[in-house]
């Protein structure tokens, strides 16, 4: 089978390069299939909304909804990358990361990829329909933030608070489909996600500092310069101060204080780590947010015990 090259921040043994039919390499790479990641920032903070619910009701996270989650963020981050790349596509070809996406590279049309928008959204409108009046509500309004978000790098210095916004919206979501209900403890969790996303999207925006000077395109990495470190680190502080603070409203057992310590250590390294001279380094520390992510949702669902 032939082999296409890699995107820069896909990783060089990506299974889209390396096992996908060549016909279907353009549209998994639309949809940033060859690079998982993001799919499970998008997935996690709903995994975290009903792993907080159930939790406060002395139960273990709801399967089915974690599957439901899982598809449906998968396609939904499908089509906001493909929405982005839309808008961007003038952009996306003057920046070396970003020049061979499908779109600026030619290989799908523009219309072409407003179809694959509808579709993946509207696969992801079917199982939205499952999970209650109150999610389903919530999931249409996350549209708003998802629609603007491309442009907030044309108009603010923070498109990746903007980003968790929208990321994180699933925190309140899964939250509203375990329970058929919002309450303060999601609320706070919603907040620590937002912080949690400015952490790890200006660690991300490292790898194109020197390109988006030249675009013309902002973000929070340029703004804050030889702080970004720092900023990161008190980012990174309020997102566990908050995750505590929903811990805590929602009553959750002592099971989840080591695990959020864990969580804490690990946010804490990725941004003594951080360099901003080092954009490899950079990739390597945002795509470990796929494992902190993860800890907090273990640590949300073990907080279901009480000793």
């Amino acid at each position: 089978m032939t082999k296409t090259a890699p995107l820069p921040d896909a990783a060089p043994a990506n299974w889209v390069d390396r096992h996908a039919p060549a016909g279907l390499r353009p549209w998994l790479k639309l949809g940033r299939f060859d690079r998982p990641t993001g799919i499970w920032l998008l997935m996690l903070p709903g995994w975290q909304g009903v792993a907080l619910a159930c939790a406060m009701q002395g139960r273990w996270p709801d399967l089915r909804l974690l599957a439901e989650i899982f598809v449906g963020a998968a396609l939904m981050r499908a089509a906001g990358c493909a929405y982005n790349d839309i808008v961007d596509r003038d952009i996306d070809a003057k920046v070396a990361r970003t020049a061979l996406r499908p779109i600026p590279a030619g290989q799908i049309r523009v219309r072409q990829a407003w179809a694959f928008v509808v579709g993946c959204s509207l696969v992801s409108l079917l199982i939205l329909l499952t999970m209650g009046p109150l999610a389903i509500g919530l999931g249409v309004g996350s549209l708003a933030l998802v629609a603007a978000y491309p442009f907030m790098k044309r108009i603010t210095w923070w498109p990746q608070a903007w980003l968790g916004l929208t990321f994180n919206w699933g925190a309140l979501l899964g939250y509203a489909a375990a329970t058929h209900e919002l309450s303060l403890p999601a609320l706070l969790l919603y907040a620590s996600g937002v912080f949690w996303t400015l952490g790890y999207d200006t660690i991300y925006a490292i790898q194109d500092l020197e390109d988006d000077a030249l675009a013309g395109v902002k973000s929070s990495a340029r703004r804050l310069g030889e702080n970004a470190p720092r900023a990161i680190l008190g980012f990174y502080a309020a997102c566990v101060v908050l995750a505590v603070a929903a811990a805590w409203s929602g009553g959750l057992g002592l099971l989840f204080a080591p695990l959020v310590a864990l969580y804490a250590t690990h946010l804490w390294m990725q941004s003594h780590r951080v360099r901003i001279e080092q954009p490899v380094l950079a990739l390597a520390l945002f795509k470990s947010n796929t494992w902190a992510g993860l800890i907090l949702f273990a640590a949300l669902a073990a907080g279901a015990v009480r000793l």
